[in-house]
């Protein structure tokens, strides 16, 4: 199977070019992404642990799915899609904002994303992909504010990233 490319972008997320995924990540170059939220009723947001054999950022918790579109994809279709791919549904998503970000990890690699956010609602429980997610959970969003405040290492980077600067946007 080819290995899967992500699209490079510029600060105006221009497609620039594509590259495969673990290129673009030990390169550092800025590539197009996306987060999705989903919310139930009680504006509780499901989160996912990252999949322990993940190449980075495994076992760390995060928003409720993320990866990178594919070429000639919207954002929703991509968000669509993956969320499928992950956590097992499909709901309805809407775009809210958009930032850039860079992100080392210790392995050498280096995530530098223009990331697309996008937001869902959903009642019921996923069925989890093993392997992508090793488990879920719903909690509530002041309960992760917290959370993420005593215990940083137990989250992704990019999540910590929209939960600080663009936690306005991510409620329904």
């Amino acid at each position: 199977m080819e290995e899967e490319k992500v699209i490079l972008v510029n600060e105006n997320d221009e497609q620039i070019g594509l590259m495969p995924k673990l290129e673009a990540h030990e390169k550092a170059l800025l590539h197009r992404a996306f987060s999705v939220f989903v919310l139930n009723d009680k504006e509780e947001l499901m989160l996912q642990q990252r999949a322990y054999h993940k190449y980075h950022s495994p076992g760390l918790w995060t928003n409720t799915c993320c990866s990178h579109q594919r070429e000639g994809e919207t954002n929703i279709q991509a968000g669509t899609r993956r969320l499928q791919e992950e956590m097992g549904f499909i709901t309805p998503l809407r775009e809210t904002i958009s930032f850039i970000y860079k992100a080392p990890f210790d392995n050498g690699l280096t995530e530098h994303e223009l990331d697309h956010v996008m937001v869902g609602h959903y009642e019921d429980n996923p069925v989890i992909n093993p392997e992508e997610v090793a488990d879920w959970k719903w909690m509530a969003i002041e309960d992760i504010k917290e959370d993420m405040v005593k215990n940083p290492n137990l989250y992704t980077a990019w999540f910590k990233i929209i939960f600080d600067k663009f936690y306005s946007h991510i409620t329904l």
